[in-house]
C-alpha cells in the first residue's frame, strides 16, 4: 500500500481502524521527504526524533480514546513564520535565524488537540514578501512538477510538500494570494478563509489587516476537515470572529444547481495567458453542466486593487517589521558603531532585498507630506473595492476567477523583474482587501504540463459556498494526477 498517495481523510481512516498506524504514516511522509527533498526542498527543517514520538503518543491516544476525529494521526506540514514552541520560527530570514519562540501559534493548539502530528516547518518567501518562494533567505524552492519552475510563494513550502506527497496536509499563510497561487502552480487545494475565522496569534505578521493562515491539500474535503480544526475565535486575537457553525466539511455538498456564478470580464482581458485562459474555460463548462448558472459582469475596480494592495501591504509591513533591530531578539550585526549604526548594519544584513523594498516603500507612502496622497488614497480605494464585491455578491453566490496570469514560472525569470511579479498578483489581492474568503482548486495543465488552478471567491463568512462549488467542481472534473505521472488529467 502507498500510504502517501492517501488523502488525510482516508490515512486517519485507516489509522482509526487499526488498520496501519499514525507511525506508519510518519515513515511515509519521512520517506518520501529522504527521497525527493532535496531536488525541491520544501522544508527548512523536519523533527523526525520529535515526530515519531508524537505518532507513538498519538496511536495511545487514538486507542483509548482521547483522539477522535476525522483527522487524527496525520503528519501536516507548518509554513515557517507561524510559531511552535521551542522550535526555530524564521520566517525565511537571517533577521531571525536563532528565533526561538516560547509559546505556540493558536493553530498549533489546535491541531494538537485533533490529535495531528507536526512533521516540520517548510520553506517560503522571507517574511511572506514574493510570489515565488525565491526570496527565502535559505535556499529556493522548487516545483515538484518541473523543478526549473518555481512552486509560487509565499507559502511555497507548503505547497510543494503536499504536491510531492512530502506531507498530507499543510498549513500555510495568504497576504495577498500566497496559498492560492501556489497551489495554482503545484497543482493542490489551498484556501483563504474570511479575516478572522482563524487566530493569527503565533503568526509572525507581515501586513496585519491581511494575513489569514489557512489549509492546503489534496483535496477540497481535506482542506475543509483541516478548516474545522484550526477555525475558532480566540481571545489571544482581538480580530478573530466567532461563528454559529463550523462544520465545514460536515456540510459539503457537490450540489450546484440553480447557483449563480459571475466572472468579472476584466479578468479574462489583456495580460492572461491564452492556455490558462483555455483550461480555465473548461473548468466553468464543468459547472455549466452541473447545473450552475455563470455569468460575465464588470469589475471596474479591477486596474485599481494592485496598487491599492501594494500600498496597504508595504505600509504595515514598514511597521510590523520595525521590531527587528537586533536588540530585543534575532540577528544582530558583529560590528558596529553606536545604537544607530547598529540599527543600521542589522537590517541590512539581516534583511533580503525584497523586503528591504517593501520595507522602504511602507516607509515612503507613511511619510510626512505623502501620506495622504498615497496611504489614504489607498484605504479608500480599498472601501470602493469592497463596495463593487458586495454589489456582485448581491446578485451571485461565488465569483470566478483564474488564480494566476501564468502558470509557474522558471526559475529565476520573476526576480528580474519586481514589478512583473507584483502584477502576477492581480487576481488575488482583492480577496484579502476585501477580508474575503476564497478557494483554487487545480482545474488542467499547460503544454508544458504545468498546473492551472481556478479560484472561486464568496463573500465573508460564505465559505460553505465556495467549498461546496469547489467540491462540486473537483467530483465534474475527476482525478487530476500528481508529479511523474505523466498527467491522468
Amino acid at each position: 500500500m502507498e500510504l502517501e498517495k492517501l488523502t488525510a481523510l482516508q490515512l486517519s481512516e485507516k489509522i482509526r481502524q487499526h488498520q496501519i498506524t499514525s507511525v506508519d504514516a510518519v515513515k511515509a511522509v519521512f520517506d518520501q521527504i529522504e527521497k525527493k527533498d532535496k531536488g525541491i526542498h520544501a522544508y527548512l527543517e523536519t523533527y523526525k526524533k520529535d515526530a515519531y514520538a508524537r505518532a507513538k503518543e498519538v496511536d495511545k491516544g487514538i486507542a483509548s480514546g482521547k483522539y477522535t476525529g476525522p483527522l487524527a494521526g496525520v503528519p501536516i506540514a507548518i509554513k515557517d513564520n507561524i510559531c511552535i514552541e521551542g522550535k526555530k520560527t524564521t520566517c525565511a530570514s537571517r533577521i531571525l535565524e536563532n528565533f526561538v519562540p516560547q509559546y505556540n501559534a493558536e493553530v498549533i493548539d489546535r491541531i494538537n488537540e485533533a490529535g495531528m502530528v507536526v512533521i516540520g516547518k517548510t520553506n517560503m518567501d522571507e517574511f511572506a514578501m514574493g510570489s515565488t518562494t525565491e526570496t527565502s533567505a535559505y535556499g529556493i524552492t522548487r516545483n515538484p512538477w518541473n523543478p526549473e519552475h518555481v512552486p509560487g510563494g509565499s507559502s511555497g513550502g507548503s505547497c510543494a510538500a503536499v504536491a510531492a506527497d512530502e506531507a498530507f496536509l499543510a498549513l500555510g499563510s495568504d497576504t495577498g494570494g500566497s496559498i492560492r497561487q501556489p497551489s495554482s502552480y503545484c497543482g493542490v487545494t489551498g484556501l483563504k478563509p474570511t479575516y478572522g475565522t482563524v487566530s493569527r496569534y503565533g503568526l509572525v505578521a507581515y501586513a496585519s489587516s491581511l494575513d489569514q493562515i489557512g489549509p492546503v491539500g489534496k483535496n477540497v474535503e481535506d482542506c475543509a476537515a483541516l478548516l474545522d480544526v484550526i477555525a475558532g475565535q480566540d481571545e489571544k486575537d482581538a480580530t478573530s470572529i466567532g461563528r454559529e457553525k463550523y462544520a465545514f466539511r460536515e456540510s459539503l455538498s457537490d450540489h450546484v444547481l440553480g447557483m449563480k456564478f459571475g466572472i468579472p470580464k476584466e479578468y479574462l482581458a489583456e495580460g492572461l495567458d491564452p492556455e490558462v485562459k483555455e483550461t480555465f474555460m473548461e473548468a466553468v463548462k464543468v459547472l455549466t453542466e452541473k447545473g450552475a448558472i455563470v455569468e460575465f459582469f464588470s469589475m471596474k475596480t479591477t486596474d485599481y486593487m494592485i496598487p491599492a494592495y501594494y500600498i496597504i501591504a508595504s505600509a504595515e509591513a514598514s511597521s510590523n517589521l520595525e521590531r527587528f533591530d537586533g536588540v530585543k531578539y534575532g540577528f544582530r550585526a558583529k560590528e558596529y558603531d553606536g545604537l544607530h549604526d547598529m540599527y543600521k548594519r542589522t537590517r541590512t544584513e539581516g534583511f533580503g532585498e525584497e523586503v528591504k523594498r517593501r520595507i522602504m516603500l511602507g516607509s515612503f507612502v507613511l511619510s510626512s507630506g505623502y501620506y495622504d496622497a498615497y496611504y489614504l488614497k489607498a484605504l479608500r480605494t480599498k472601501a470602493l473595492i469592497k463596495k463593487e464585491f458586495d454589489a456582485a455578491f448581491e446578485k451571485y453566490d461565488v465569483i470566478l476567477a483564474p488564480a494566476s496570469p501564468t502558470t509557474a514560472p522558471k526559475v529565476g525569470e520573476s526576480l528580474k523583474d519586481p514589478m512583473a511579479m507584483y502584477l502576477s498578483d492581480i487576481y488575488t489581492v482583492a480577496v484579502n482587501l476585501c477580508g474575503l474568503p476564497g478557494i483554487c482548486v487545480p482545474c488542467g495543465k499547460d503544454h508544458q504540463g504545468l498546473p492551472v488552478g481556478i479560484q472561486m471567491i464568496g463573500d465573508c463568512f460564505m465559505e460553505q459556498k465556495i467549498l461546496n462549488a469547489a467540491y462540486a467542481f473537483e467530483k465534474g472534473r475527476g482525478a487530476f494526477g500528481e508529479p511523474g505521472e505523466g498527467g491522468r488529467a
